[in-house]
This record gives C-alpha cells, sequence and structure tokens, in this order.
C-alpha cells in the first residue's frame, strides 16, 4: 500500500469502512482468523473486542461477550500516551529536554524518607535526584528501588511513571501534591492535545494500590488512567501510525515518535538484549526481540487487562484488542500472523 497523504482517511467523526479484500488481505484467511479467534474464546467464555483498521478504514470489528460502546481500563497501554504528552511538553518548551533532571520539576519526588514509600525498603534515595524524563519513560529510572542506578536497569513500575505524569503536569500548574484530589492532573492535558483533535470520547480515573497509612501516595501514587472504547483506542494508534499527523496537522513532533518508537538507549546499553523490546512508554520490535516474524517497524501500546494497541507504519495497519484472549503482547506474534 502506498502512502499518499492527502487521500488518507481520518474518523472525523466516524470511521469509514473497507472489504478485506479492498484492504489487501485474503479474505478466506479472513475468515479463517476469525474461526481460530472464536475457537480460543468459547470454550473458557473469554470475552473479545478486536478492531483491525488499514488505510485509515475499518477492516474488521470483531466482539464477544462485551460490548461496543464498553469503556475498559487501558492500564499500562495509557504509558504510551504519556510519552506522547512528554514529547509535546518538550515541543511546547515547558520541558527542556528528556535528558533534564526530573527533580528540578517535581522536588516533591524526593520528599519520600524511609517508612514512607510504597513497602519496605522501598524510598526516595539520594541517587534519584539523577533521575532523568528519559529514565522515567523508558522504566529505567529505579525510582525509590535499592540498588538500582537511574538509567542501568530496565524495571517496569508505576510510581515512577506517577513522578513523571505529575512533573508535567506541575509545569502546567495541574497537580499539586499538597492538593492531589483537586488537581486536574496531567488527564487535563491529554484531553487538550489529544482527544480533542481526535474527537474522541476517552474518560479518566486516578488508581492507587492497597498501601500502609504512612505512604506518601500524594507524592508518587495517583496514576493518571484512561477508559476508552476499542474504536478510541483505534483513534490513538492511527495518529501513531501517522507519524503524528492528524488531518494535515501535526500534533506529536515527528523525530520525538520516532525515538520513541525505537528501543530506548538505556536498554540498549545497559541491558540484555532479550530486554531490546521497550522505548519511551511503547513496547518495540526493532531489534526483532518481541514479535521475530512481525515487521522491525511495528510497536505497541500495551497493558493489563489484554489491552493492546499494535501498530504497523510500514504496512498503515493497527490493531486493537480490548480486551482479547492473550494477556502477554509477546503472544500476538503468533495471532498476528493469522491475518
Amino acid at each position: 500500500m502506498t502512502r499518499r497523504d492527502h487521500n488518507i482517511p481520518y474518523p472525523v467523526p466516524i470511521w469509514d469502512h473497507w472489504s478485506p479484500a479492498a484492504a489487501g488481505f485474503d479474505p478466506l484467511k479472513m475468515v479463517a482468523a476469525k474461526q481460530w479467534l472464536e475457537a480460543q474464546a468459547k470454550p473458557t467464555k473469554t470475552p473479545y473486542r478486536i478492531v483491525i483498521v488499514r488505510g485509515g478504514k475499518i477492516v474488521v470489528e470483531w466482539e464477544y461477550i462485551t460490548s461496543r460502546g464498553a469503556m475498559l481500563e487501558l492500564k499500562s497501554a495509557a504509558k504510551s500516551v504519556f510519552a506522547t504528552i512528554l514529547g509535546m511538553a518538550i515541543l511546547d518548551g515547558k520541558i527542556g529536554s528528556v535528558n533534564d533532571r526530573v527533580v528540578d520539576y517535581y522536588p516533591e519526588m524526593m520528599d519520600v524518607p524511609k517508612g514512607c514509600g510504597p513497602k519496605p525498603g522501598r524510598y526516595a534515595f539520594e541517587k534519584d535526584r539523577a533521575i532523568t524524563f528519559r529514565h522515567l519513560i523508558s522504566n529505567t529510572s529505579g525510582y525509590m528501588k535499592p540498588g538500582e542506578e537511574p538509567g542501568q536497569v530496565f524495571h517496569y513500575q508505576t510510581y515512577g511513571m506517577n513522578i513523571l505524569t505529575h512533573a508535567i503536569a506541575k509545569t502546567y500548574g495541574l497537580y499539586d501534591s499538597n492538593d492531589p484530589d483537586h488537581s486536574p492532573g496531567l488527564n487535563a492535558l491529554i484531553d487538550d492535545w489529544l482527544k480533542k483533535p481526535l474527537r474522541a470520547h476517552w474518560d479518566h480515573y486516578v488508581g492507587n494500590f492497597d498501601l500502609h497509612p504512612d505512604a506518601r501516595t500524594h507524592i508518587f501514587g495517583n496514576y493518571q488512567g484512561m477508559k476508552a472504547t476499542a474504536l478510541d483506542m483505534a483513534r490513538l494508534g492511527w495518529l501513531w501510525c501517522m507519524k503524528g499527523i492528524w488531518k494535515r496537522k501535526r500534533l506529536i513532533p515527528i523525530a520525538w515518535l520516532e525515538e520513541a518508537t525505537h528501543t530506548a538507549p538505556d536498554i540498549l546499553a545497559n541491558c540484555p538484549e532479550d530486554q531490546w523490546r521497550y522505548g519511551y512508554g511503547f513496547w518495540t520490535n526493532d531489534h526483532g526481540k518481541l514479535w521475530p516474524h512481525l515487521p522491525r517497524d511495528s510497536f505497541a501500546a500495551s497493558g493489563a487487562g489484554k489491552q493492546h494497541i499494535w501498530v504497523c507504519p510500514r504496512l498503515e495497519l493497527i490493531v486493537v484488542q480490548s480486551p482479547g484472549i492473550y494477556e502477554d503482547q509477546a503472544d500476538n506474534d503468533t495471532g498476528l500472523l493469522r491475518l
């Protein structure tokens, strides 16, 4: 499929549709793929929603034991949205660089003494002053983790991502750790910068783990979660697939999105090769470590609850699973091959 930007459709306000054959799929293989999916799901009554978009049009929309309009929590798939907002905040000049120290924007991150972290042995260490925005968005910060120096270890975590969202929001006057319940947080930027131009309908929630009474969740808690339909997840996927352009308007810097969807430098430099599959909030395949049989330019937003947005710019193809039959997005290497 050859891209002609002036002919690319966008879902404003609704998606166009076309047949699998017109989209370049073998119709018989598509039927077989749906039959295989049903065979996996029905014995255990596993709900699924699958949306496939190619060239800006919906090819298929499959549902089982769930509704089209259900707003489901994206969980960690929202981290890809946080990465998007970080790039936009840098472009906006509120954050100087992805290499800036976060403590210079959100000094509160260090106000977590021993006994006030999420669990024994977890609190803000002096080493955490060196954490940059790059470390947080690539899950290599080691925040509140003893023995993990910034940039040295890939360790997926929520608290570091909370520090990231609060730091960005604070630069816009949207987060006050002394009054978190009345702080709009990063969700306000997500809606202004993405929801409105994409004409999406997602919602938000604030989540916290059940921690001990002395835990300073007002500093490192309050996860800025998102809830969305599969079709609104597809809007995000299509924005990323189009390299940050929406209806001829650039929303995300292309250089940032390219960097974010390739394996992060600190992971390449300091982590074993089997971990070369994470960028800035996105799961990546540029080294073929995540989906060996799928295109190297593909990447994904992925979260618990079987939430995945798989994107392949070269094929102008996105596949949304919300939920699906796979918890680990690496398993989609098998499922996507059936298409």
